[in-house]
């Protein structure tokens, strides 16, 4: 049978472990589904960052182009069309 679940060991200061404690009870969820509910935030928060720098690196590239503007995006793109 393959199993659904790996078990995961992870060492926190005992103040950490009671304060995620106690937000494991305010969210009235067990330790694991909050584990999960931070890891699934923290990832999507990185790739939402990864993007961010994406687009100010394209910025910073059309910039150099001298594409400032929608309108400059499009003139390029029809260009020679």
């Amino acid at each position: 049978m393959k199993r659904t679940r790996v078990p995961v060991t992870v060492s926190v200061p005992p103040d950490l472990a009671g304060r995620f404690e106690k937000l494991a009870k305010a969210e009235a969820k067990n330790k694991s589904q909050l584990f999960r509910d931070m890891f699934t935030t923290y990832e999507r928060r990185r790739r939402e960052q990864e993007f961010e720098g994406l687009q100010r690196y394209g910025v910073r590239q059309a910039r150099k182009k001298g594409i400032f503007t929608e309108a400059d995006v499009e003139a390029l793109v029809f260009q020679g069309r």
